[in-house]
């Protein structure tokens, strides 16, 4: 009897795998679409940089490109220009995160109480986000043009010494912290908007029952509110450390890296090489350094989130 039905069982067994393998088949097929799009357009780029960063490129040259293996990395470790900007660039990219967060998480605080007029405020808060960044760095500059611009006019009007045509772009001591200034201003409405979708997913019904139980504004934000987006929270600041740091546009605008350097991102820095020098296999390292940093610092966040749900 064993031997007559272990064929079947073994059909059947067969047909179950089958049936999966079309069914695995036309996953594949839906996802496809939108698959394809990122094949070309990020994962094939991505693959032509770090072949280019072991190649001698260079525009408008005659000869062929030749392979140079670890000769730009063994240049770029040798760079301090490079590591100057690779140190602004994490000054900017702290300077702009933490306080972007805390100001964001205040003002999603502030935009979650049931006050008058909500969803104009709420509407308001997001204007930075819609503009485009060129449009926010050209506007920036007029505010802090050193004659006719707003701030120094608002510190003339308050009787400030020193704010007569001072300009705090070109200032050695004060170009990066205005930039800074102004990347958290741009960047606050995306983390805004985040933390309050996670705000309004915290059942209602847990801050009554702290109410009851005596707790007050702070003791239910740290007890109910901050666990509750907390996972929120950490992605969204990790998110925006990686987008920081890959700034590119506004600091353009408003500086172009100047003065001296001091607003130099890294990327601003691989641009310079690639498309004002012609040293395009050079900033393909350089990309290639900024690519690894990155995922280190990502891999570090995943296993931070994964350790942390594993003790939970």
């Amino acid at each position: 009897m064993t031997l007559a039905t272990a064929p079947r069982r073994s059909t059947a067994a067969e047909a179950g795998r089958a049936g999966s393998a079309r069914r695995d088949h036309g996953a594949w097929f839906l996802v496809l679409p939108a698959l394809l799009p990122i094949l070309v357009l990020s994962v094939g780029p991505l693959l032509y940089g770090i072949g280019l960063a072991f190649t001698d490129a260079q525009s408008g040259r005659v000869q062929a490109t030749r392979f140079v293996g670890l000769l730009n990395f063994s240049d770029l470790f040798q760079d301090s220009l490079f590591w100057d900007s690779f140190r602004i660039g994490l000054l900017w990219a702290f300077g702009v995160t933490v306080p972007q967060f805390f100001l964001a998480l205040g003002l999603a605080l502030l935009l979650h109480l049931n006050l008058r007029l909500r969803w104009l405020t709420r509407a308001l808060a997001i204007i930075p986000w819609a503009m485009p960044e060129v449009v926010v760095g050209i506007m920036w500059r007029l505010v802090y043009h050193p004659d006719a611009g707003v701030l120094n006019e608002t510190l003339r009007d308050l009787g400030l010494s020193g704010a007569d045509g001072r300009d705090w772009l070109s200032g050695l001591a004060t170009a990066l912290p205005a930039v800074i200034l102004v990347g958290v201003w741009a960047g606050m409405p995306q983390t805004t908007v985040t933390l309050l979708a996670g705000l309004q997913n915290v059942p209602h019904e847990l801050h009554e029952a702290a109410a009851m139980d005596g707790a007050g504004a702070w003791r239910r934000f740290r007890t109910v509110t901050w666990p509750a987006i907390r996972p929120i929270a950490l992605a969204v600041t990790a998110l925006n450390f990686i987008w920081n740091f890959n700034s590119f546009a506004l600091v353009y605008v408003l500086t172009d890296g100047g003065p001296g350097g001091r607003t130099r991102l890294p990327m601003l820095f691989a641009y310079e090489e690639a498309f004002r020098y012609g040293q395009f296999g050079y900033a393909a390292t350089m990309g290639l350094a900024m690519v690894a940093v990155i995922s280190v610092l990502l891999a570090c966040y995943l296993v931070g989130r994964l350790k942390g749900e594993d003790d939970r």
